[in-house]
């Protein structure tokens, strides 16, 4: 998934996409171990889809958390 996808979804639709792929994740994990990935790749670019939403997210909260400093202002 690309950082302007992730950038246009909603605070909901954020959390629960951040939900499934952190199950993604533990789905290739699983697969891993149990039997053979045909795409060892997958595991570093859930990673990076992982990273990349909480990151979106932290922008978020530091934005809100600045404009509450200009108001308290």
């Amino acid at each position: 998934m690309k950082i302007a996808d992730i950038r246009q979804l909603s605070e909901e639709e954020l959390t629960s996409e951040l939900d499934r792929i952190r199950r993604q994740l533990y789905d290739i994990r699983v697969q891993a171990v149990t039997e053979k990935l045909e795409e060892p790749s997958r595991i570093a670019q859930t990673k990076r889809d992982i990273a990349r939403c909480l990151t979106v997210r932290n922008e978020r909260a530091r934005a809100r958390a600045g404009q509450s400093e200009i108001e308290l202002a």
